[in-house]
């Protein structure tokens, strides 16, 4: 039996008529124009034809791999700046993002569990990337929002001899738990409330469901470890003030925090009055 879906008329029919019921959904339910779900599927088919092409050209030789993996790798860098809403200080971000994947794709290629291929390597290196992507762009989002919101708090701490650093990660660090949720979940219900996309890939290609698990497992530890780095590293920019919001100094100035009562300065946004233990920090 042919468990492989291939392309051909009894695809674009199917797909059609799904596309054409979320149309009447849509329209009946009142969520919105009812071409935004033929629109979308138009142009996910047409950029998914381009990538079956540029992907059948690229797999063949090893370098071309490499550089669809550097274009997949600006592409994900670019989407995590974008989400962090840190102007250009968000390029700092970079480095989270290489820092999960180049851990964890070294591990995967130096024990020949996965081989040093175009074919192996795009899709693996993929998968992990956006994983690590998304955890980045959360933990970036997240760390910045609990500044903007208890910035007040930044300053009590300084105010009773804390580092700029460390006063920004008692707010900070428990947001990261936030980003890694849904790494963590995702490993947890494996199986039990989905089937992930690896496993369905290798389960239609194979037809071993075997085979399908030993893959997916080592892709959602490779997630864990490779987002586990990334949230790290994202916390400790946010820390070190390297990524910052507009209306946010980078660093705070020593002395910033006066005796108890002191007004400091006000040429910053959120910047106010440290109401307890105030106390030079120069």
């Amino acid at each position: 039996m042919n468990t492989a879906v291939t392309p051909g008329v009894g695809l674009v029919v199917l797909c059609t008529v799904m596309i054409a019921g979320a149309a009447v959904v849509y329209g009946v339910a009142g969520l919105g124009p009812v071409s935004v779900a033929p629109r979308a599927a138009v142009r996910g088919a047409a950029q998914l034809a381009a990538v079956a092409l540029i992907l059948a050209a690229a797999l063949t030789q090893l370098w071309s791999s490499l550089l669809v993996l550097a274009v997949m790798f600006a592409a994900a860098a670019a989407t995590s700046a974008r989400r962090a809403e840190a102007g250009g200080s968000a390029l700092w971000l970079t480095a989270a993002l290489g820092a999960g994947l180049g851990v964890v794709l070294p591990i995967l290629l130096l024990s020949g569990v996965v081989p040093f291929t175009g074919v192996a390597l795009v899709p693996i290196g993929g998968i992990i990337l956006g994983g690590t992507m998304t955890a980045t762009s959360l933990a970036a989002r997240r760390a910045l929002d609990a500044l903007d919101q208890r910035w007040g708090e930044v300053e009590a701490a300084l105010g009773l001899g804390f580092s700029d650093r460390a006063a920004r990660l008692e707010i900070i660090r428990p947001t990261a738990t936030d980003a890694l949720l849904p790494g963590v979940d995702q490993t947890r219900t494996v199986g039990l409330v989905t089937l992930p996309g690896a496993f369905v890939g290798v389960l239609l290609a194979t037809g071993s469901a075997a085979q399908a698990a030993a893959v997916q497992i080592m892709v959602l530890t490779g997630l864990l470890l490779a987002q586990s780095c990334a949230v790290a590293v994202t916390i400790e920019l946010v820390a070190r003030g390297s990524v910052h919001r507009a209306g946010y100094p980078a660093r705070v100035p020593r002395g910033l925090a006066l005796r108890s009562g002191c007004p400091t300065t006000s040429g910053d946004r959120g910047i106010s009055r440290i109401s307890i233990g105030c106390r030079r920090t120069g």
